[in-house]
């Protein structure tokens, strides 16, 4: 249930950075809104997934998901460039997300 609940904080991360971008420097009042209440879920279910999982594999997962759902969002939602370096450096963060999951004890 941990990992679960981690995943799901991950990806209210996501959430949040995406309205942060379209709530334009806080002057649009729903995009703000939304990030705010993303970003409070999205804290509230990373100290959650800590009670049983281990502050550095829950916080790694937690950013690395928000990192690569942030830059899939960027490139499918604002147009933004996937030029091939940039694809690479979010593999190697996924791979290093694979590896941390895999030498997690929890």
């Amino acid at each position: 249930m941990a990992w679960f609940i981690l995943i799901t904080a991950g990806l209210l991360e996501v959430v949040w950075a995406y309205a942060m971008k379209q709530s334009h420097g806080f002057t649009r009042l729903g995009p703000t809104v939304v990030m705010v209440v993303a970003m409070v879920g999205s804290v509230g279910l990373l100290a959650l997934a800590m009670r049983t999982l281990p502050l550095g594999t829950a916080y790694t997962i937690w950013t690395g998901i928000g990192a690569v759902g942030a830059f899939l969002v960027g490139i499918v939602m604002l147009g933004e460039a996937a030029s091939p370096a940039r694809v690479i450096a979010a593999m190697l963060i996924v791979a290093g997300l694979v590896t941390m999951k895999l030498a997690s004890p929890a």
